[in-house]
């Protein structure tokens, strides 16, 4: 979005500056996350409804790229992640890179766990839900406000005249 001024805001289509292989690999991941339960699948649901699924899916890697960047600066873990899932994918890259085999152990990575492999996905349908009580309670709130501005009433009051128009906006010297 660009915007200057008190002009409204013009939103435009994606920039197409930066890495092409990166753009496409944002892309490609928010498909695979908007599949799966979570806050991002709620999301892309609401902004498909709106603009379609080809904005929406942008509009999802674009919102993966801003997670990502804060979950690197502020060091943290997603909140959401499902650790069993984790844990299958990092042992498979550990079978491919040339680590032994665990055949004939019972805590084996592959062993049926699905319970809780469904307990995390659970989790995440839990956020998904969550994800769209917040937004529908945000909705209901944005009606119910009068008025252009924060300050209730201030910018519905009407046009000022002459003198008081200066002084509305100019704080008292002594402030």
């Amino acid at each position: 979005m660009r915007q200057s001024g008190t002009g409204p805001a013009t939103h435009g289509r994606i920039s197409k500056q930066g890495s092409l292989r990166a753009r496409h690999a944002l892309v490609e991941a928010s498909w695979s996350t908007v599949h799966q339960p979570g806050p991002l699948r709620a999301f892309y649901q609401r902004v498909r409804v709106r603009r379609g699924h080809q904005v929406a899916v942008v509009a999802a890697a674009r919102k993966l790229a801003c997670l990502f960047w804060c979950l690197l600066t502020r060091a943290q873990d997603y909140a959401y992640t499902q650790p069993s899932l984790t844990r299958k994918k990092l042992r498979r890259l550990e079978l491919t890179a040339g680590s032994g085999s665990q055949r004939g152990t019972k805590t084996g990575l592959w062993a049926a766990n699905g319970a809780m492999r469904e307990a995390e996905r659970e989790l995440a349908r839990q956020a998904e839900v969550a994800y769209r009580r917040t937004v529908r309670d945000w909705h209901t709130t944005q009606a119910a406000k009068v008025g252009a501005s924060a300050t209730q009433g201030r910018a519905s009051s009407g046009r000022l005249s002459g003198k008081q128009r200066g002084k509305a906006s100019v704080p008292h010297p002594a402030l």
